[in-house]
């Protein structure tokens, strides 16, 4: 499933990553590299598979890990309400 911003999260790209900005209650997040070509990925429309599979590419890391890894990011941008 595609990954989405909400309409009340504003993003920034900075030398350290991504910045969202929540809106509606004025929270700041902030995406390290890692996180941000996991959503760039998933925005693009890849799969959850295809971000894990660019991070294996780009950091050298397990598969099986990766996959974790963006499965636990994408949960928790659902869970916050930032994405959907």
């Amino acid at each position: 499933m595609p990954l989405r911003f909400g309409d009340n999260v504003s993003t920034a790209q900075t030398d350290y990553g991504t910045v969202l900005l929540d809106e509606r209650g004025g929270a700041y997040w902030e995406l390290n590299p890692t996180a941000t070509l996991v959503v760039r990925t998933l925005f693009e429309g890849g799969e959850e598979a295809d971000a894990a599979a660019a991070l294996v590419q780009e950091f050298d890391i397990d598969e099986a890990q990766a996959l974790r890894d963006v499965e636990a990011l994408v949960r928790q941008l659902r869970d916050s309400g930032l994405a959907s």
